[in-house]
């Protein structure tokens, strides 16, 4: 049986794509260093902010550390610009919850960014627990913070729908012992999904909740 539901942030609630892009080229300019395209930052995100700021500075390693800052200091005061929920997302967390389902977030944003954005875009949806990157916690795919969520509920891992956009989030998933589906309305393809262990692949939001009513069968 499915007592809760663990979320990815961006790719798979909201749209984070612009003002995440948008935060990163600054800093890239600011340090002399070529933008990316928008589109490319699909593939850039999803482990961290660190590993974010690593890949975009490409050969210039030694700048990543001035252009993380400058990109958590900017993207902290303006991770709200252009970020969306996807549509169906309100819905859908309103289902679960509706089925006595916790909700939870778990994200490799830094810890303020992912609270600032739930906290912004579902003000009325009561979740159970959201985190971010911490420090001294590996990011996903190591599952230690998804554990550690269902440790804090009092659930098993078994318990968990893991609903994310990326092989990352599947991974995570996978070696927390959760229930791994794939949102395939997000940032990665439904092949990479598939890949890295999705047991489900979800095409809109609504299909999460036929997920979680199957399971309750």
């Amino acid at each position: 049986m499915i007592r809760a539901a663990l979320f990815d942030l961006d790719g798979t609630l909201t749209d984070t794509l612009t003002d995440i892009s948008g935060a990163m080229n600054r800093a890239l300019r600011l340090h002399g260093l070529p933008e990316w395209p928008r589109e490319a930052y699909r593939m850039l995100v999803g482990n961290g902010a660190r590993v974010l700021a690593s890949r975009c500075v490409r050969e210039r390693q030694d700048l990543a550390e001035a252009v993380l800052k400058d990109y958590q200091e900017w993207y902290g005061r303006h991770s709200l610009v252009a970020t969306q929920p996807y549509p169906g997302i309100a819905e859908l967390l309103r289902g679960l919850a509706d089925r006595g389902i916790a909700l939870c977030v778990l994200s490799n944003k830094p810890d303020a960014d992912t609270k600032r954005v739930v906290g912004h875009f579902f003000p009325e949806t009561a979740f159970a627990c959201v985190r971010g990157q911490r420090p001294g916690v590996p990011v996903k795919p190591d599952p230690t913070a998804a554990l550690a969520i269902a440790a804090e509920l009092g659930f098993e891992p078994g318990e968990f729908l893991y609903v994310g956009d990326s092989g990352v989030d599947m991974t995570c998933a996978n070696a927390a012992g959760m229930r791994a589906v794939g949102a395939c309305w997000g940032y990665r393809s439904a092949e990479e999904l598939l890949e890295n262990g999705a047991a489900r692949l979800a095409r809109t939001p609504a299909d999460v909740l036929s997920a979680a009513e199957d399971t309750q069968r």
